[in-house]
């Protein structure tokens, strides 16, 4: 089919912000269909104000369309308004550099981010007119692909996808994308190219070669097949600074949520939080020199005249250069009136200086995530931040022009008390007394407050989500402690994190859940206007099964899990010693002997 242009055009008038669906940006690729034999559809299930913000998806698109003989396209999910439009008048998925429809490209990518994304996936797919079953397709649908964060517990979704990418999706899209083109050139069936595919592509991961047996609400044993490894190992990029990175990112023609440059200054994180799922997913630590990033931010400036250049990374503070780095960026584009930011920083005795680094561009907020309200509950779940460190870090801040101060709790986590809970708010007051007394002015301070969702691969994935009651009790709390304060709360819904917490820790069998959801019109779940937990909890109804039995069921050290065939670099031995070190460190509290620092 050619393109769906001339269907889509005379309707975008009347749609909410139609220059999300025209292409043509600044810098976008259009590739010659006809010379391009291998065309690869990267998907975003969400919004394109979200997947336009995302760097992973600027990098393998640009990646993909340097390779001789391969073309790349994105494709997001519409809005309602236009999904209304497509389904009335058969317009199928397109993709928006050339408006064709997604079944014409040989391999679809999906981004999985967010376990609430997952019934946009389905969405997608559907409009696709892709079936929506792996064991449905035939030889003339395009290969699904899943990567990205959750790839590495994706057994909810293993119905959908023909293969997870786990780790780094760099080399491991451009060797499949290679094995892809030689083998159909062969004549070779796709389940042909997924067997190889699970053989010699770094982090390949074939669901439909491993056999999962149950016995009742337990995985009873999980068997390859075809000769699939047991355990699939993640994919590295061994040596970041000779990693592939977009010079030319694409700049959107409407308004995205991070409307910026995102230079990656490195990967992983040198701490071990216990509740942490990215530290595992990314734990091989990998720095880019400053040099480097300098003269990436210069090319990448001329590229796009954005005037923010943020430096990400899961902890971008403990960059060794990064002090050197800050400086150097700020002599650089100070002139330009280009902001420098850093949106991930861990509080420590260092930390009290990047804020007088930050000095080109706008003031407003200062973000730091002390996530447990007091020193010795932080100290038990290994994230062990000092009160001094962070009330210094705000005074810094305070004193350099920023305005306010947002910080980020969890609650629900193991182990914790309510001097715990109390310490949210009595931390966040005496930030705004600092801010107080510093700018003369009343200071407000933000807290987002999440419910813990217990992720795997993570020392914590053994332990179960909070009843409702408990953070019922928790948030009425909070409420109570900060009425009358200048702390401004916002609390984010338990029964949201429970769907979450149940998608996360599922097997494959809530891929019928996923069905009924979609069935019940679930979409967008992650944007609150659309979010609906009666619909979500009748899809459980229907399907049979019990959200409990994932969300709020603990695991020992010899239980099977669903994502055990999957190697992130940690081992379950590991994890679960890890835990129980946290248990001790919560019995020593209790008996008043836990040591003043502990690692």
């Amino acid at each position: 089919m050619s393109s769906v242009w001339s269907r889509l055009e005379p309707h975008l008038a009347a749609l909410k912000s139609p220059s999300q669906y025209i292409g043509g940006e600044w810098n976008s690729v259009r590739r010659d269909w006809q010379a391009c034999p291998t065309r690869v559809l990267m998907t975003f299930p969400d919004a394109y104000s979200i997947g336009m913000s995302h760097l992973g998806l600027q990098i393998l698109y640009s990646m993909l369309n340097e390779i001789p003989g391969v073309l790349c396209e994105r494709a997001f999910n519409p809005w309602p308004d236009l999904e209304a439009v497509m389904r009335r008048e058969g317009v199928p998925l397109f993709s928006i550099d050339s408006h064709r429809p997604a079944r014409d490209f040989d391999v679809v990518g999906v981004s999985l981010q967010s376990e609430m994304g997952y019934s946009n996936i389905l969405v997608l797919l559907d409009l696709a007119r892709i079936p929506l079953r792996s064991a449905d397709r035939g030889e003339q649908d395009p290969i699904v692909i899943g990567g990205g964060p959750n790839a590495s517990f994706p057994e909810p979704l293993a119905d959908f996808f023909d293969l997870f990418v786990l780790g780094d999706g760099e080399e491991t899209m451009v060797a499949f994308v290679e094995l892809y083109r030689r083998m159909k050139a062969e004549g070779a069936r796709r389940e042909d190219i997924l067997r190889e595919a699970s053989l010699t592509v770094p982090g390949a991961y074939v669901p439909s070669l491993y056999r999962f047996e149950f016995d009742g609400r337990d995985i009873g044993s999980i068997t390859p097949l075809q000769g699939a490894p047991a355990r699939v190992t993640k994919a590295n990029v061994p040596d970041l600074s000779k990693a592939y990175y977009p010079m030319k990112p694409i700049v959107p023609h409407s308004e995205v949520v991070f409307d910026r440059i995102n230079l990656e200054i490195m990967r992983g994180c040198p701490h071990r939080c216990r509740f942490c799922h990215a530290v595992s997913f990314k734990n091989k630590l990998r720095f880019r020199r400053s040099d480097l990033l300098i003269d990436w931010s210069e090319q990448l400036y001329a590229a796009t005249g954005h005037d923010e250049i943020s430096l990400i990374s899961l902890s971008s503070g403990d960059h060794p250069e990064i002090r050197d780095l800050m400086i150097r960026l700020n002599e650089r584009f100070a002139a330009r009136r280009v902001t420098i930011a850093l949106p991930s920083l861990r509080i420590d005795g260092k930390l009290k200086e990047l804020p007088r680094l930050m000095k080109s561009g706008r003031r407003g907020g200062f973000t730091v995530a002390p996530e447990a309200g007091t020193e010795v509950y932080r100290q038990i779940i290994r994230k062990p931040i000092l009160d001094a460190d962070l009330f210094d870090t705000a005074r810094a801040a305070f004193e350099e022009g920023f305005t306010h101060l947002k910080l980020y709790f969890m609650i629900g986590m193991p182990r914790e008390t309510g001097e715990d809970i109390d310490g949210i708010v009595r931390t966040a007051r005496e930030c705004a007394r600092l801010g107080r007394e510093i700018r003369r002015k009343h200071t407000e301070i933000n807290v987002t407050i999440s419910p813990f969702v217990p992720k795997p691969h993570t020392p914590f994935q053994f332990a179960s989500f909070g009843e409702f009651e408990y953070f019922d009790e928790i948030t009425a709390r909070l409420k109570a402690t900060a009425r009358g304060t200048p702390v401004r709360l916002k609390i984010h819904n338990p029964r949201e994190s429970y769907v979450q917490a149940a998608l996360a820790r599922g097997d494959r069998r809530m891929g019928r859940v996923l069905i009924e959801a979609f069935k019940l019109g679930c979409k967008f779940d992650e944007w609150s206007e659309y979010y609906s937990l009666p619909r979500w909890l009748q899809a459980f109804e229907n399907a049979g099964i019990d959200p409990d039995d994932a969300a709020r069921r603990t695991y020992g050290p010899d239980d099977l899990m669903p994502w055990d065939p999957l190697d992130v670099g940690t081992s379950k031995k590991y994890l679960w010693d890890e835990l129980r070190t946290c248990h001790e460190r919560a019995d020593q509290r209790e008996a008043g002997t836990i040591p003043a620092a502990v690692h």
